[in-house]
């Protein structure tokens, strides 16, 4: 991911932190050449091999891609909230448009899991992290002639993550007025108003770490 130093973000647990607000991710690989992408809900924990963490997720096994996953290289993308941004919100008008955008790339080494008991906790912290707290439905009480065909249906994967690279490309190259302009030209709009919160809390942390 090309990255400009203005942009670079390498704090571990700030990105771990938005890895996990950005939870639906793109896992790439390759097979034969040929690219090869799934689009799925992640799980970060910490630790791992380098102390960048480890992703876990869970595919169906109709799914071919996770045959070409076993002990492979692969890429995980974290897409953050993105806007267009207009050179009229700027106090200098001598520039260009641009677009406002957060990414995360984590690369590691997969391992999988097929192990119905390990699946079955495994969906346990899915569920345990992603469902509303006042949801009533229960996945321990769903019957056991239900659940096993399941947990048969899909296969797990753990990713050990060896680089993590942030990009958080928010106008940190441009003067504080400029991107005052911008923050609140985005706010007011219904497109924007994510990427503009982005942007206020990260100008906090910056000054927090002052």
């Amino acid at each position: 991911m090309y990255t400009p130093p203005a942009y670079s973000e390498t704090d571990t647990a700030l990105l771990h932190r938005l890895m996990q607000e950005w939870s639906f991710a793109t896992l790439v690989s390759s097979e034969m050449g040929a690219p090869l992408a799934t689009h799925l809900p992640f799980l970060v924990d910490p630790g791992g091999s380098q102390g960048l963490g480890r992703l876990v997720t869970h595919l169906a096994r109709n799914n071919p891609h996770w045959e070409a996953l076993e002990d492979r290289e692969v890429l995980v993308i974290f897409q953050g909230p993105h806007a267009f941004v207009s050179v009229d919100w700027y106090d200098n008008h001598l520039t260009y448009p641009t677009w406002n955008y957060g990414a995360i790339h984590a690369r590691g080494r997969v391992k999988l899991e097929r192990d119905p008991e390990a699946l079955r906790a495994l969906l346990r912290r899915f569920i345990g992290q992603f469902q509303p707290a006042e949801t009533k439905w229960s996945f321990d009480e769903m019957p056991e002639e239900m659940t096993a065909p399941r947990l048969r249906a899909i296969v797990g994967l753990e990713l050990d993550i060896t680089r993590l690279d942030g990009k958080l490309k928010f106008n940190q190259d441009k003067s504080d007025t400029d991107r005052a302009g911008v923050r609140a030209a985005l706010s007011n709009r219904a497109e924007g108003a994510e990427t503009a919160c982005l942007m206020s809390r990260l100008d906090r942390m910056k000054e927090s770490a002052k």
